[in-house]
């Protein structure tokens, strides 16, 4: 047997429900707000992260699978959605064919990076960008959506953090207050740490590393360095939140690891995940699309895993129970079984039917382990009389339905518990595993 890729993982039947009810969440509150699906490829050219992501991000320095492929180029399994979304607005001019652009994908990113719980080298993502506005009045609402979205999915307990790393005017400053603060104290920072202090120091605020966190705690804070521009955009955020009835924290170590952020950043925990507890986290991103070649347009968006979302909804997510399964009896119901099993499905419901001609017993029991709603059973005496009997299971009550009703009450969930009990439905319906 071949395994699985390490840091891969198959989602499976029990699971995968999960998933698809956060999917059918994500895109009922994506159309609230007006956001527009779209699909990017998984692969993409090395330099769009190179420029997009940050050459000094750990992504593009450490987790990228990047080669070069049998025609020469160099090309990467996305580890993020931002640059392929800002690609796609640039390259299929977006902005010429939608009021605002405002966007929104689902899929898998690829990451080398050491697994754990709810971390995969394969994961998968949500990714919600707005492209062309610069208001404050945006950065709020984007926030509030991502609120609204995790409570949607049931999540409780969870935390909106906010801060302003603010923009290229005022940044500068604010990363030589921090080189200057950490002084001699650099030396006892990890060699992540050290190495970042060189070249980005901003992104120490990232570490994790506990020996790193009294000297990161003593760092000062980029929102005592806004120029006057990013404080008013700041406070304008801050103050329609507020509006909006968002409880949210400020946080000063909250500053992203990528390099494109610029003004509002965000991120929402989740309390039950543990040490790593982001649910989703983004900000503004005014200059990135210029610098991937095009026009001068803000930008602002959040990204989610769908891996930390599934595992922090509540428990009970799971498979809807079958509507029928279809017990039938004998060589002659075994046609008119699945013409009732056709006729089930074209009506939207759930139908189930057993394969093999197995013996009566054996099919309840498989019925039995689907958890399904109903039984209908045909045998001779149903054919002979042009009826189906009806099985409810969860009240245990028996009917006999009319052929061309049984659909139309069963979709109407208009069937009767009748006390009628058929000698052969009298002994309850075994929950054993063998046929």
């Amino acid at each position: 047997m071949i395994p699985a890729i390490r840091g891969t993982h198959d989602i499976l039947p029990g699971e995968i429900e999960r998933w698809q009810q956060a999917e059918q969440v994500v895109r009922d509150i994506c159309g609230r707000y007006g956001y527009r699906e779209i699909r990017t490829p998984v692969i993409e050219r090395e330099e769009l992260f190179a420029k997009g992501t940050g050459e000094t991000t750990d992504i593009v320095q450490k987790e990228m699978y990047a080669f070069q492929d049998k025609g020469g180029e160099r090309v990467t399994l996305r580890p993020e959605a931002t640059p392929s979304m800002v690609r796609a607005f640039v390259e299929h001019a977006l902005e010429q064919h939608l009021p605002t652009v405002k966007i929104f994908s689902l899929g898998p990113m690829f990451r080398y990076e050491r697994p754990q719980k709810g971390r995969y080298r394969q994961f998968h993502q949500l990714d919600v960008e707005v492209f062309g506005v610069s208001d404050a009045a945006l950065d709020a609402e984007v926030i509030e959506m991502a609120a609204a979205l995790v409570e949607a999915l049931g999540i409780e307990d969870a935390e909106v953090v906010v801060n302003s790393v603010g923009c290229a005017e005022c940044r500068p400053a604010f990363g030589r207050a921090l080189v200057t603060a950490l002084g001699d104290r650099e030396a006892d920072l990890c060699g992540d740490c050290r190495r970042r202090a060189a070249v980005n120091p901003l992104r120490i605020f990232d570490c994790k590393v506990p020996s790193c966190q009294p000297i990161v705690d003593a760092l000062p804070h980029a929102t005592d360095y806004l120029c006057d521009a990013c404080r008013s955009h700041f406070d304008a955020t801050t103050g329609l939140l507020e509006a909006l009835g968002v409880a949210f924290r400020v946080s000063h170590r909250l500053v992203r690891g990528l390099d494109y952020y610029t003004r509002t950043t965000f991120e929402i925990l989740g309390g039950r995940l543990g040490a790593q507890n982001a649910l989703l986290g983004g900000g503004r991103y005014d200059g990135l699309v210029r610098r991937l070649g095009g026009p001068d347009r803000a930008g602002i968006g959040f990204a989610a895993g769908m891996e930390r979302l599934v595992l922090a909804m509540p428990d009970g997510s799971g498979p809807r129970a079958p509507d029928a399964f279809i017990v039938a009896l004998g060589d002659a119901a075994r046609q008119p079984a699945h013409l009732l099993a056709r006729d089930l499905r074209r009506a939207a419901l759930t139908a189930l039917i057993d394969y093999g001609d197995r013996s009566m017993k054996a099919q309840l029991r498989r019925a039995n382990r689907t958890s399904a709603r109903h039984v209908l059973i045909l045998g001779d005496d149903e054919l002979a009389q042009g009826h189906v009997t009806v099985k409810d299971m969860t009240s245990g009550g028996e009917t006999r339905v009319g052929r061309d009703d049984v659909v139309r009450n069963l979709a109407g969930d208009l069937l009767p518990a009748s006390p009628e009990q058929p000698a052969r439905m009298r002994r309850p319906i075994g929950r054993d595993d063998g046929d």
